[in-house]
């Protein structure tokens, strides 16, 4: 999901819990989600992350205490948050986030699934590029 469609809710109200490390999406319906940030950068929508097709999504590790730096909308239709880990080219449109929020279970399931396959542990560094492959020089 990349744009906007017409039938997504937009937030009417967005707000950083910098203490909770969570990120709250008010709707003006009454619904209100709390995405925890790891979630968020683990299932970042940039080319880093789900890479240029399926199957070459990089597993992201080490990010339990990531935290969002700021904050910046892009058009009417998504925010770009800066992680304090530096990353920042994710673009997460109103309906990506609508649907991390009402499938955020399922999505930590199969993330905790991803790792425990891997035989990573959550919190293990990132491996510098290269070393996945053992490429030295």
């Amino acid at each position: 999901m990349s744009g906007l469609t017409p039938d997504t809710p937009v937030p009417s109200g967005v707000v950083v819990h910098s203490k909770s490390r969570v990120l709250e999406l008010q709707y003006a319906s009454g619904e209100s989600y709390r995405l925890p940030f790891e979630l968020l950068r683990v299932y970042s929508p940039s080319a880093e992350v789900q890479g240029h097709g399926p199957g070459q999504e990089t597993l992201q590790t080490g990010k339990r205490d990531v935290t969002i730096t700021m904050i910046e909308g892009v058009g009417n239709y998504a925010i770009q948050p800066t992680f304090s880990d530096g990353h920042n080219t994710g673009i997460y449109s109103w309906d990506l986030l609508y649907d991390l929020a009402r499938r955020q279970d399922e999505l930590w399931r199969a993330y905790l699934d991803k790792l425990a396959a891997a035989g990573v542990d959550r919190d293990a560094p990132m491996p510098q590029a290269g070393a996945a492959h053992g490429h030295r020089h």
